[in-house]
């Protein structure tokens, strides 16, 4: 994600543009707010196909059928202008990586989350089927993982590019080879049964971080999705008895229509959370990118300079997560530890108190003014945060040196003498934020649904952290560690290469710019087994992931409670290859220097 330029267009129809999500070959993705408040994706083509006659006739098509779409696991469309100077078209926005960028940045799923998957997939199929259309690219980046399941995304409009190779780039074949079907690759007529051949495909990178079908070139690709036994390598046995039929060459051999997967499948538990815990911190890592966008001032007009601003760090942890980096980063953290003051130190915004802060002890039982007396969740899923509850079941919670945005105009109020910082969203939702003067893109923050109500629990949380509301600091704990001081830049430089940029991202995250990028987060997970490839750390045993260039490598520190575990996260990435060895190396590094648990 990132601002717009000076120049853009800062409206379309009836919706405020205010930050660009990406841009594909069609056209670009831009955040965009309905008058009612509500976000959107807006999609704009490219000017190129603007031009086409024909172009706008099948994209007129297809928005009608697109708004025919509806059901809980695609994000419907919303609105359209295919005769607008630049055609474009409004669905609904939800908040998730897509299912690429979490499997690469977190690893493959486990079996209870690719089967909760292939529900959501086969229950969007059955909608998009119902009104008339043919997805023609469900690939894992258009499908989302949002907090309450999968949402299929850009249905229907693989199929108004269709019909040159100037729309597609691939000599009219309509679709991503590695999941398209035997049919669509030799570009015969489709039925909707093409859609769940790409299913199957995607239930197989799913589980196993690749694709069925592998080449080293397209052409070699497409034939070997035409002729050759999809690679199951993996493939736990309980999905693959659904994704052997759903990858059958003859279309009439599949499972359709999508019902008999959902029969086959059965129902999904209510109230489960769908996926792994690493990623619904990317989802909430996306919720504060789109905060701090909507906060963002509009640049000046042309031809006036634009203002000088300074953004946020957004995402916690991912080159994968790509689409959410927010601007330019200008404070940076050096190499060396960050010096300690004699005894306790009970600032409430230094590093020092907040990691050794339990956040869900720190207001637990405390009752906050207009909320009354709060709860907290105990099944958190953080070290840095916890949500709480009211009596009358309002959600409140707070966020301990997390990403803020820290600049663009006067703050509204002011408490004690610091400067809050407010940031609406979908106005559901406000946080109120003080930033730590060491860090000032990180910050102390309470979100509620008011922003009066976030500012009280603010000055209360800030309070409780003055008095200390620790946690229980265990011989070997990562808690209290800075990640970004542990290893010296020897140490760094020498399983990186040359570092050229360090910077706290978060409470317990570190990211290096060096020949290998890298992020080491501390965090707490679930005490699941790991999948991967086991490595010998030194008397430590990781987990290593290599996936594209990019390699993640995790262990087990120390048992936190009885459910969940103090768990060590690397991802590296190297352009041409080599991550893993990187992370190895910092890996050995790091866990000889880590307290003993």
């Amino acid at each position: 994600m990132k601002p717009l330029e000076a120049g853009d267009a800062r409206q379309a129809g009836k919706y405020r543009l205010v930050a660009e999500l990406g841009e594909g070959g069609m056209g670009r993705v831009l955040l965009g707010v309905a008058p009612d408040g509500r976000l959107v994706a807006l999609k704009q083509v490219h000017a190129e196909f603007a031009r086409d006659a024909h172009f706008r006739a099948r994209f007129r098509h297809e928005v009608q059928a697109s708004q025919r779409v509806s059901g809980a696991f695609t994000a419907a469309v919303m609105d359209a202008d295919p005769d607008a100077e630049t055609p474009w078209l409004a669905s609904v926005f939800v908040t998730g990586p897509s299912l690429k960028e979490a499997v690469e940045a977190t690893g493959p799923l486990p079996v209870e989350a690719v089967r909760r998957l292939a529900v959501g997939l086969a229950a969007a199929l059955t909608e998009i089927h119902r009104a008339g259309l043919i997805h023609r690219d469900l690939k894992p980046g258009n499908v989302l993982l949002t907090g309450d399941g999968p949402r299929v995304i850009d249905f229907g409009i693989a199929r108004a590019t269709e019909g040159g190779a100037e729309l597609t780039g691939t000599g009219g074949i309509v679709g991503s080879p590695a999941f398209m079907s035997p049919e669509q690759a030799e570009s015969r007529a489709l039925t909707p049964a093409s859609d769940v051949f790409s299913l199957g495909g995607l239930l197989v990178m799913a589980a196993t971080g690749r694709g069925p079908f592998t080449g080293t070139t397209t052409a070699q690709l497409l034939y070997n999705v035409v002729h050759a036994v999809p690679d199951l390598t993996g493939v736990p046995p309980e999905i693959r008895a659904l994704v052997e039929p759903c990858l059958a060459k003859d279309p009439a051999a599949r499972p359709w229509p999508p019902q008999r997967i959902l029969d086959f499948l059965g129902p999904v538990a209510p109230g489960t959370q769908p996926w792994p815990d690493a990623v619904h911190r990317l989802i909430e890592a996306q919720e504060t990118a789109v905060r701090t966008a909507l906060s963002w001032p509009a640049p000046e007009p042309l031809p006036a300079p634009p203002r000088r601003r300074r953004w946020v760090p957004v995402v916690a942890g991912l080159a994968a997560v790509a689409a959410l980096a927010a601007g330019s980063l200008v404070a940076v953290k050096v190499f060396g530890a960050e010096p300690a003051s004699p005894g306790a130190n009970l600032d409430p915004t230094s590093l020092e108190t907040l990691r050794r802060t339990d956040p869900c002890r720190v207001l637990n039982d405390v009752s906050v003014p207009d909320a009354g007396k709060l709860r907290a969740d105990p099944g958190s899923l953080y070290f840095d945060r916890c949500d709480y509850r009211t009596r009358s079941g309002a959600k409140i919670a707070v966020k301990l040196g997390d990403p803020i945005y820290v600049e663009g105009g006067r703050p509204a109020e002011d408490l004690d003498g610091r400067p809050v910082l407010f940031s609406e969203i979908s106005g559901s939702t406000c946080d109120a934020s003080v930033q730590l003067p060491a860090q000032p893109e990180l910050g102390v923050t309470a979100l509620a649904e008011t922003c009066g109500l976030a500012k009280t629990t603010l000055g209360k949380l800030l309070e409780r952290l003055r008095a200390g509301a620790g946690f229980e600091l265990p011989a070997g704990t990562l808690l209290p560690l800075d990640p970004c001081a542990v290893l010296d830049k020897t140490a760094v430089t020498q399983a990186l290469g040359p570092v050229r940029e360090v910077k706290l991202t978060r409470l317990r995250e570190c990211a290096w710019t060096a020949t290998t990028s890298l992020r080491l987060t501390f965090e707490k997970l679930s005490v699941v087994p790991e999948t991967g490839t086991a490595v010998d750390l030194g008397g430590v045993t990781g987990t290593r992931r290599e996936t594209g260039e990019s390699c993640a490598l995790t262990w087990n520190h120390r048992q936190f409670d009885a459910k969940q575990a103090e768990h060590v996260r690397i991802l590296a990435t190297k352009t041409g290859g080599g991550a893993c060895d990187a992370a190895v190396a910092f890996g050995r590094a790091l866990a000889g220097k880590l307290p003993k648990p």
